[in-house]
């Protein structure tokens, strides 16, 4: 039986593309959703006229001298005529939003299994140039590893029990998207925890190592909830209230691989402060690979990060603008996830590992193997009644080839990769849907041979379980400029903020155009050369 998806038995590669940031309305059910700044002295009064306009109040920053409140779209002309009332701006949402499933090739999982994987970013950055010269895996002695600085990581939560996080120093946490707010230790979607892995992952004999060897403190802030890509999404002023708690907790460095279109300017007043205050800020600079600007990326206090490929050439998903500063390792970046999959293609005695295709139903379902090609729609549908069809990806969206099987009277369909390597799918929109699942191309070819033979499909949510991935975005960028900063932040705690930034951009390796560009920024981060730069050129010597 093949059983390549648990626990460190496996090291899943599915490549996802992260997107972060799309516009949303401004207006809902619940009215408009907005910033109310008072005038210094009125807070008390404002409350009262908002209680009065029936809002329903979501924050109150005594640092910004304003409510956050969703109100009737009828009220907001008064509020406006209020001389207490400095302003009223929307608050725009931050959520995750995939762009499309990487085609990307992936090794095979196998070839992970025997000692613990470097992702090729590690070096990329230099991390180990610092922590590991001789390459011998173990930490040099008195090298700078990132502990004594703390990263605040605001995703999706962090699975704490992952066997590659295990001896992490994480300081504490917070959720926002649950009554419980110790709700920040669950991660359903593995975002944040595949972020953290690029951070700290242990140093041992097995998974993955992060830029920092498992020696950087954390503290989690839950932002977005399990739903993931499909349905999360957040506010500005959720930012802004989890950026405060990083603060408030010894953050020296924020990372947020998130965003938004919309500009928020109590948003950008509040990251600024937190700059003022010493804290450096991380961001993605987001993957719609156009020049539009995204937020928090895009405002002066944040560092916007790019995406490149192990050959150092930019994303085509990548953001690019004249707000990028550094760019980082973000396609097929390997690191750690809060699950296991569950989901199945049962052939003779094989199992081959799958992932369910969005908004089709879970289920398990028996029949005959039939091979539908690239099951395209025709006038005359095929006869698979009562069979399971596995059809390649290509030429048709996967909702065109499930309607075809389901036009044929087919159960279920099984879509292999027309590419190396495993992807994840969707079907675009609830529907009444048969069972679908998608498995890597190796393993669909190797299905071809049991054609006419009984198997099963099993579609499933994921097991909370100890796992790695290699997922596409800036998104993964992000984390490896956050690490670097805090690793070479590490070997002098008395550097500023804006000592650490100049840094990075002083010594990044110039990439594309000579020069700053809106594409690389300053170019790709380097962490030993950045820590050479600090010592005047005698890393070490302080």
């Amino acid at each position: 039986m093949k059983t390549s998806w648990f626990k460190r038995s496996t090291i899943g590669l599915l490549a996802l593309l992260f997107v972060l940031g799309t516009a949303m309305p401004a207006f809902g059910a619940g009215g408009a959703r907005v910033w109310v700044e008072y005038r210094p002295g009125a807070k008390a009064s404002v409350r009262a006229e908002l209680q009065r306009a029936s809002a329903q109040f979501h924050h109150q920053f005594d640092k910004l001298d304003a409510f956050v409140v969703s109100v009737p779209e009828n009220a907001l002309n008064g509020l406006r005529h209020n001389p207490n009332i400095v302003s009223i701006e929307v608050d725009p949402v931050r959520e995750l939003v995939e762009n499309k499933p990487s085609a990307r090739a992936s090794a095979e999982p196998e070839a992970l299994l025997l000692e613990q994987v470097v992702p090729y970013g590690v070096d990329m950055v230099q991390a180990r140039d610092i922590w590991d010269a001789n390459r011998d895996g173990k930490v040099d002695r008195k090298a700078p590893t990132g502990a004594g600085r703390t990263v605040c990581i605001i995703d999706t939560g962090l699975y704490e029990e992952h066997e590659d996080l295990q001896g992490v120093d994480v300081v504490g946490g917070y959720s926002q998207t649950n009554t419980d707010p110790a709700e920040w230790t669950y991660d359903g979607y593995g975002h944040g925890t595949h972020v953290a892995g690029t951070i700290v992952a242990m140093n041992n004999e097995y998974g993955v190592v992060g830029v920092t060897p498992g020696t950087v403190s954390l503290f989690i802030v839950k932002i977005f909830d399990d739903a993931g890509l499909w349905v999360s999404k957040a506010h500005a002023s959720d930012l802004v209230e989890a950026a405060f708690l990083c603060a408030d907790n010894g953050a020296n460095v924020i990372s947020m691989s998130l965003s938004g279109t919309q500009k928020s300017g109590y948003e950008e007043k509040a990251f600024q402060s937190l700059y003022d205050a010493g804290i450096l800020s991380v961001a993605a600079a987001s993957n719609d690979g156009i020049d539009e600007y995204h937020y928090p990326a895009s405002y002066d206090s944040v560092i916007s990060v790019a995406a490149i490929d192990q050959y150092g050439v930019v994303a085509d998903f990548s953001q690019h603008n004249d707000q990028v500063e550094l760019a980082a390792p973000g396609v097929g970046v390997l690191s750690t996830l809060s699950y296991v999959p569950d989901s199945w293609l049962f052939v003779g005695d094989q199992a081959y590992a799958g992932q369910p295709m969005e908004f089709s139903p879970y289920g398990t379902v028996t029949g005959l193997l039939a091979n539908g090609g690239r099951c395209l729609p025709t006038d005359t549908p095929v006869d698979w009644t009562g069979q399971v069809v596995l059809c390649e990806r290509g030429d048709v969206s996967f909702a065109d080839k499930v309607t075809t099987v389901m036009n044929g009277g087919g159960l279920a369909v099984v879509v292999y990769n027309n590419v190396p390597g495993p992807f994840s799918g969707t079907l675009g929109a609830e529907g009444d849907w048969i069972v679908a699942i998608s498995i890597s191309q190796e393993d669909g070819l190797a299905a071809l041979a049991y054609g006419g033979q009984e198997v099963t499909v099993q579609s499933a949510p994921p097991i909370e379980g100890s796992s790695y991935e290699a997922w596409d975005g800036t998104s993964m960028a992000t984390p490896h400029v956050s690490a670097v900063a805090a690793l070479i932040w590490s070997w002098d705690t008395t550097l500023t903020n804006v000592e650490i930034r100049e840094a990075l951009t002083i010594t990044a390796m110039d990439l594309g155009e000579d020069g700053r560009d809106n594409y690389y920024g300053f170019g790709l981060v380097q962490a030993y050369d950045a820590w050479e730069y600090l010592s005047g050129g005698k890393p070490g010597k302080k």
